[in-house]
């Protein structure tokens, strides 16, 4: 199959596994506030009630985050663990620290466990079909040590988490000893957090799933859905620009790995979630356009002939929707 039917193959299944009433939800919010289309948005940036479209966005996302902290709380002497999953730049690390805020409200919080440190050395990652080490499969962590860790840690038990140095590729030889105390839930903040092999030595019950995507409802000029990959796509570019000091084109050219691992370990799950967060922010379409943009000529010519990185695909349908989006004034 090829890869551009396989990318629309994928979308229809996400959107198949996503609740329907959650995203009718976006969508009558977004036509309440007039930003279901572009020109809609455009009117909002141009008639000077961006900002206040801004606060209102951030309002709907908070209360949405709310909710599913409340779900929590509501089964806070059962749940140990919440994990927090969705696609790259979904929102996940946002979404944390505002759960976080609404879980220490009620005298309760939670506490993260960075998976990064239980990748294998560099020499046991598995690689891809152009012989790279792929960074994106869940096999590149100790998924064993992983399950060991956290059916000690549900047991009250202190556990030694490795360090990993992403200089070298190789854990260090000291360890961090880790525990939860009580009133506090382990968080997984993972990519792959619905991944069954990643946490099979919980118990079901014991675990609080919550899925994230930039679930947008906005349609383009034509009447296009703009697609959720891409949203996600240029806020990834944007994090690793100023974050990572990472070029966006760069980006651009790791996205095939990230989006092939989405599809194999994330999107197959979604159902198995106990609730779905909304991601996507009304307004985060004008503030793309200003700063990453610019690159899209650059990455499209680049990408155009390399059979490694074909992936003018993901920027042929954003192109020509930012090219007609308006830009805001910062």
């Amino acid at each position: 199959m090829k890869r551009k039917e396989t990318e629309a193959n994928f979308e229809q299944l996400e959107r198949r596994n996503i609740p329907k009433m959650v995203v009718q939800n976006v969508l009558e919010w977004n036509m309440a506030h007039g930003v279901d289309t572009v020109g809609g948005l455009n009117k909002r940036v141009l008639d000077g009630t961006f900002p206040e479209l801004v606060r209102e966005g951030d309002a709907e996302y908070v209360r949405n985050v709310s909710c599913a902290a409340d779900k929590i709380i509501k089964h806070r002497d059962l749940v140990r663990i919440a994990i927090i999953a969705g696609p790259s730049s979904s929102g996940k690390t946002t979404t944390t620290i505002k759960l976080n805020e609404r879980l220490m409200e009620a005298g309760m919080s939670i506490v993260p466990m960075n998976l990064d440190n239980y990748f294998f050395n560099l020499e046991m990652h598995p690689k891809d079909e152009f012989g790279d080490y792929d960074f994106e499969v869940p096999e590149a962590l100790d998924l064993a040590l992983i399950n060991e860790h956290l059916a000690e840690l549900i047991k009250g038990k202190t556990v030694q988490t490795p360090i990993y140095n992403f200089k070298t590729g190789k854990r260090e030889k000291k360890t961090v000893p880790f525990s939860l105390k009580r009133n506090q839930i382990l968080l997984i903040d993972s990519l792959h957090g619905l991944y069954e092999k990643m946490t099979h030595s919980v118990p079901r019950e014991m675990k609080f799933r919550l899925y994230i995507e930039t679930l947008s409802q906005l349609k383009d000029n034509e009447g296009n859905w703009v697609r959720w990959t891409d949203t996600r796509l240029l806020r990834r570019m944007v994090r690793d620009s100023w974050h990572r000091s990472y070029d966006p084109v760069r980006t651009i050219g790791h996205w095939h790995y990230v989006r092939k691992s989405e599809m194999r370990y994330i999107v197959p799950f979604i159902t198995t979630v106990d609730f779905v967060l909304n991601g996507a922010l009304p307004f985060e379409l004008p503030v793309h356009k200003k700063f990453m943009f610019p690159y899209f000529a650059q990455a499209i010519g680049e990408f155009k002939n390399n059979p490694k990185l074909a992936l003018t695909k993901y920027l042929e349908s954003t192109a020509p929707l930012m090219y007609h989006v308006s830009e805001c004034v910062l």
